[in-house]
Order: structure tokens, then sequence, then C-alpha cells
């Protein structure tokens, strides 16, 4: 959407420069830190809609700087997207855990990372979307910034990426998410863990939710269809 601001945290000049070009050319604001400290006062000053943050900062390592804005209470759901070098499994996974929604290993091109970027910018309008980050219908209650779900009015204790998964199938509903779609903007490593795991992880959701709650859409995957 025109006019979202994004933060760069990089201290390749060259590369800030040509992502600048790129991403005004889509019709979002553009700013820039070559610091991870720098990047962290631009946030708390004026929060962007998106940070793009490279993992290797003179100052400090991104996943410092990712740890400390998940840590910041007014900003800390603002979708972050790692830029690396690093490839292994280990980094992404790293980098995931510290708080970041994506990983780009570098090099990478200007079309894959707008792509991700255009994708986290849809979820968080979607998220915006559902009034206080809370979702109820005639069974089931989701207040997700407390971790609180309840069917019945009676509490259901979720893992925390059963949540997550539950969380995402709401905001996109009635649409149908495949498995290839939930692993990646769920698990973030979609390359590396089986699709099955989608399945074990919905059918742990209908056990403790009920079995109308989650569609499955044979061929295509699964959507929220929730309770009348």
């Amino acid at each position: 959407m025109a006019g979202e601001r994004l933060l760069l945290i990089e201290d390749d000049l060259d590369l800030a420069a040509a992502l600048r070009r790129a991403l005004q050319r889509e019709g979002y604001a553009f700013s820039h830190a070559a610091m991870g400290r720098e990047g962290l006062a631009q946030i708390a000053d004026a929060p962007p809609d998106l940070i793009i943050l490279d993992l290797n900062l003179p100052d400090m390592d991104g996943i410092s700087v990712c740890r400390q804005l998940r840590a910041m209470e007014p900003v800390r759901d603002i979708p972050v997207i790692m830029l690396t070098a690093r490839a292994e499994e280990r980094d992404r996974v790293k980098g995931l855990d510290a708080g970041a929604d994506d990983y780009v290993v570098k090099p990478f091109s200007l079309r894959e990372l707008t792509s991700r970027i255009n994708a986290q910018l849809r979820r968080r309008r979607l998220d915006r979307g559902v009034p206080g980050n809370r979702y109820q219908d005639g069974r089931i209650e989701v207040r997700r910034e407390e971790m609180d779900v309840r069917v019945d009015g009676k509490p259901v204790r979720l893992t925390s990426r059963e949540l997550e998964l539950l969380w995402f199938l709401i905001v996109n509903r009635p649409r149908v998410m495949s498995r290839e779609v939930i692993l990646e903007r769920v698990w973030g490593l979609s390359t590396d863990i089986e699709t099955r795991t989608v399945d074990v992880h919905i059918r742990a959701l209908r056990k403790k939710l009920g079995t109308g709650c989650i569609e499955t859409v044979i061929g295509a995957g699964y959507r929220f269809r929730g309770y009348p």
C-alpha cells in the first residue's frame, strides 16, 4: 500500500541506495540507518510499518537489535525481515527465534525482497482488521496478545505455535491456505520442514477446539470456518 514506511538497518551504503530506489518506485516511503543503535532510536522516535534488518552491523548484531525491538512495548509487533549472507539453517532459526518474521539470504533479487515485504505488510493489515487482535464468534474467543483462547467460555491451552497457526487462519479467512504457504508464514522455514508438520498441528488444534472450526479443502489446504 502506497505510503507505508520501511526502515532499512544496513551498513552497506551501496545496497541501501539500491533498495531505496527500488522500494520508492514501489510507492513506499523509505528511511535508513547504518547502525543498530541508530535504527532503534529511529524506531522509538517514528515507528515504521516494516523493518529490514541486516544480521551483521558494525555496532551490534541484528539478533540483538531484533530482541531489543521485541522488548519495546509500543513497537514490538512491527514486522522484521532479516538480511544475511549466512545460509545455514541454524542461523535462520536463530534469527526467527529472536523475533524476525522472515529471512532473506544475500545475494537476493529485489523482486524477491519486494514480494516478501508485500506479504508481511498484507498480513499486518489483516491483523489490524481484527480489532484489538481479538476474534470472537458464537463459540470461540481468541485474544492473541494475551495468548488467551476460549471455547464456550472455557479456557483452552495452546502452544505458541498452535496459536500463531490458528491466528494466521483467522486473519486470512475465508481464504484457503495451502500447507506450503502456512509453513512459510507461520514457521518461516518452508524448505526445511515437511508439510506433514502442518497436518500434525491442525489435528492438535481440532482436538482442543473441536472438529468444525478448521475445514480441510482437499487438494488445496485449510481454512478457518469458526462457529456460527
